[in-house]
């Protein structure tokens, strides 16, 4: 029988709400966490069947605290851990805590806002939203500093081969690893930075979304720091999203990876430097307020988490 994935592959919508909830203390939750997978598996059915032009969809992870909370499957997957901060010489990739991720995409608001709701009245009881976040698509698959995001992204085969575990990790193909980090902005000094210093930064020209050859390009910018070669890329699916009058304007970062390993060599080259001290030059506008690594089963073991 063909392994069903979650929908980790699908591209960019118009629409995104992130949700991250915790469980509460001294409550039985394992009847509550059994619902919600039955109720992303009919949700994701009925987006199927309702909107299959627009890939509509919701995929659920599980962070590694609420795993080892709910006794579920044995052996851990492979590379899956509670995710340690990194820390640099002046930045830090934060460690935050996370029992269960949802991330819904759709070009109809509408959708979104219905699935995040059947997905509030399922844990309202046992658990606490602690992150809801709704993302927009800006423009050109833009972020809110100006530049194309997902440049980098894997096409085709190839993304299926970074974004969902193989035949590495045989009890748990068809899986992913899904990490997850709130950026705020501080979009006053990055428009106060010439554009000519903002592709310094990036490097990557902002209108024509060129990169940089290897001899003009700073070894601190992030594209240089953040990519870790064409042999280890994850999936990423970025939205911007914020309040404009009070300009708290940020990224929601969030990728799939069929190894966790290759998202820590890339936070480690950013946050630490390569060389050591040598950081992600964009970590001086962009600031991580959460960090938080979840595994996202396939349809098939939600099935079988669902009793």
């Amino acid at each position: 029988m063909k392994i069903q994935s979650q929908n980790v592959l699908d591209g960019v919508n118009h629409n995104t709400v992130f949700m991250v909830w915790n469980f509460k203390e001294n409550v039985e939750i394992k009847e509550a966490f059994k619902n919600v997978c039955k109720v992303v598996i009919n949700l994701n059915h009925s987006a199927n069947t309702r909107f299959p032009e627009t890939k509509a969809s919701v995929v659920m992870g599980i962070g590694f605290h609420a795993w080892n909370l709910l006794d579920l499957k044995k052996p851990l997957p492979k590379e899956f851990e509670e995710f340690q901060e990194i820390v640099g010489s002046k930045h830090t990739a934060v460690s935050t805590k996370g029992d269960l991720h949802f991330h819904i995409r759709g070009n109809y608001k509408s959708f979104c806002m219905d699935t995040a709701t059947a997905i509030t009245d399922a844990l309202r009881e046992v658990a606490d939203c602690v992150e809801e976040i709704h993302g927009f698509k800006y423009w050109d698959g833009r972020s809110i500093i100006g530049f194309v995001d997902g440049t980098e992204n894997p096409y085709g085969e190839d993304r299926a081969y970074f974004g969902i575990i193989g035949d590495e990790d045989l009890e748990y193909k068809g899986c992913s690893y899904l990490f997850v980090q709130k950026y705020m902005h501080d979009l006053h000094a990055w428009r106060n930075l010439p554009v000519y210093e903002q592709e310094k930064v990036i490097g990557r020209s902002k209108y024509e979304d060129i990169e940089m050859s290897d001899e003009v390009k700073p070894t601190n910018s992030h594209s240089a720091l953040a990519n870790v070669g064409d042999d280890a890329k994850i999936v990423r699916d970025n939205m911007p999203f914020g309040n404009i009058s009070t300009n708290d304007m940020g990224t929601y970062f969030i990728c799939y990876a069929s190894k966790f390993s290759t998202v820590k060599k890339m936070l480690t080259r950013m946050f630490v430097g390569e060389p050591k001290g040598n950081y992600d030059r964009l970590l001086d506008f962009s600031f991580p307020k959460t960090g938080t690594l979840f595994f996202v089963p396939t349809f098939d073991i939600l099935d079988e988490f669902s009793g």
